[in-house]
């Protein structure tokens, strides 16, 4: 074929071919218009996020981010460290009490007696009593080993001891 066959078939399909071109600038037009709305909003969100980083340099952002939530991750190990050290110290401290007022003997009016328990988290520690009379008092202590005491208790020392597992439980 030769340059006039070409210009004949042109010729003769001149509308086609115009049509053809228009619907391809139409579709040209409509990319262009989509991908001019994605820019767009791609910049509103990046001058979102650099809202106040004047001449930042993200690589360096983010390597400090980073950094920063490496300390922290150190920090909440360290943390956790001195929760577990400090729930094992817990464990032998006195956290049930367990109180018990009497009166030891008609004559001296009040109740100026008492049983006391004393036990930590594992159910052991201590039953302190004290018989106040006129003339004198005395305080007695008792071992207590896993809510147990190996030595003769009164009522009113297993009563206060009862309180205390009580509220051990």
């Amino acid at each position: 074929m030769d340059l006039s066959q070409y210009t004949l078939f042109i010729t003769a399909n001149l509308p086609y071919i115009l049509l053809g071109l228009t619907v391809l600038i139409f579709i040209a037009l409509l990319v262009f218009i989509s991908v001019n709305i994605k820019m767009s909003k791609l910049n509103k969100r990046y001058r979102r996020m650099m809202n106040g980083m004047e001449n930042a340099n993200i690589e360096r952002l983010l390597l400090s981010h980073i950094e920063e939530v490496r300390q922290a991750v150190s920090k909440v190990n360290q943390l956790d460290e001195k929760c577990r050290q400090l729930d094992a110290i817990t464990t032998k401290t006195i956290q049930n009490i367990g109180l018990v007022r009497f009166n030891a003997f008609e004559d001296t009016g009040s109740d100026l007696s008492f049983a006391l328990a004393l036990l930590d988290k594992n159910k052991n520690g201590i039953v302190l009593s004290s018989i106040y009379g006129r003339n004198e008092s005395r305080i007695y202590a008792k071992p207590v080993v896993d809510g147990q005491s190996t030595y003769h208790l009164t009522e009113e020392e297993k009563q206060a001891l009862k309180i205390s597992l009580e509220k051990n439980s």
